[in-house]
């Protein structure tokens, strides 16, 4: 015989599958499901990234206005996957006070009016963003102590012209040696206007007034006497300087870190960023087809060329052959192009 028939009425019966007093375990991470919407933050102020050490972003508040100041703050998970460089105008939540011990969250990043970057080599495509929003870079040349170095020079120009930023020039220790030689590389370079520095003779006041106004990264080889640039411009910047190698040749790197610095002149004011010195800058983030214009000589000349040339050595019927046979260019600035140009060119095959 059944159990069931063990029971005694019909009441027995439907208690046994009453599970109205059944007890539920709570989900022991939260009360509600997760969603995938996030919050607008919309009591999120802007700020100015001045740098970056250890996951730690240094954001300058209210600029300024009467309440400027510094906060840190941190990445938001959201952004894990996004950049935040030094330049950057960002969304900061939490506690902005800037009291000593608290800690801000960057939620978001506004648009970016430029991005100057680079890549490890011309055959890796991967870009590192250097600094976001400037619109000028100071290009720091050595004319000795290390000697200058054109392709170098070229790179950077590329990579400044490719993002929109205008470049600018210094070309320090002009007592050790005569920079024209070098000069006459980027004497085809439109509205590059350049600046004469030796020692005990650096034009301070020029050069601090080209920057009131604009947000300038400078950039250089090791040793070529950025960082002292930078702390005469901006004296209380104390950023390390360092000497060249007299084994090697080679500058030691002395700026480990991508930092704003406010260079102020009379009651106007400009953003230095100050970048660490490299050997190498490479371009394969760069589209070849930009290359050009950061030859305006010759970018005239090669619209003579016939349709589709590569502008390489070998290229038929280059009209750049013919002009710096005739002495319209210099062959220096075609050497230069072609390096370029034949590095995309074996970065395509790669």
């Amino acid at each position: 015989m059944s159990w069931l028939s063990d029971l005694d009425d019909e009441d027995e019966f439907d208690d046994l599958f009453d599970e109205s007093d059944v007890r539920v375990r709570p989900n022991p991470k939260a009360n509600r499901p997760r969603t995938k919407r996030r919050p607008a933050h919309e009591d999120a102020v802007i700020g100015r990234v001045l740098g970056v050490d250890r996951g730690r972003y240094r954001v300058l508040i209210g600029e300024d206005g009467p309440d400027e100041h510094e906060v840190t703050a941190a990445r938001a998970r959201e952004l894990r996957r996004t950049p935040i460089v030094t330049g950057d105008r960002a969304r900061v939540v939490g506690d902005v006070s800037g009291d000593e011990g608290t800690l801000g969250r960057i939620v978001g990043l506004e648009e970016r009016t430029s991005l100057l970057r680079r890549s490890a080599d011309d055959t890796d495509q991967v870009e590192r963003v250097i600094v976001a929003n400037a619109d000028q870079m100071l290009l720091v040349v050595a004319a000795a102590d290390p000697p200058p170095r054109p392709r170098l020079v070229d790179r950077y120009l590329v990579a400044a012209l490719d993002a929109g930023i205008r470049p600018l020039m210094v070309v320090t220790k002009t007592d050790l040696a005569d920079p024209e030689e070098f000069l006459a590389h980027v004497d085809g370079l439109d509205d590059l206007r350049v600046f004469r520095s030796a020692f005990g003779a650096m034009p301070i006041d020029e050069i601090g007034e080209a920057l009131v106004g604009h947000s300038t990264v400078f950039v250089g080889h090791s040793g070529v006497g950025k960082s002292t640039l930078v702390n005469a411009l901006v004296p209380d910047a104390d950023r390390a300087t360092g000497h060249v190698n007299e084994v090697t040749g080679r500058g030691r790197h002395t700026s480990s870190s991508t930092v704003s610095l406010r260079c102020r002149r009379g009651g106007r004011s400009g953003w230095v960023i100050d970048t660490p010195g490299v050997r190498s800058f490479g371009l394969g983030h760069v589209d070849p087809a930009n290359v050009l214009s950061a030859y305006p000589d010759l970018d005239d000349v090669a619209r003579e060329c016939p349709r589709g040339c590569t502008h390489l050595e070998d290229a038929p019927d280059c009209a750049l052959d013919d002009a710096a046979r005739e002495g319209r260019i210099l062959p220096s600035r075609l050497d230069s192009l072609r390096r370029l140009l034949e590095t995309f060119a074996a970065r395509e095959e790669w």
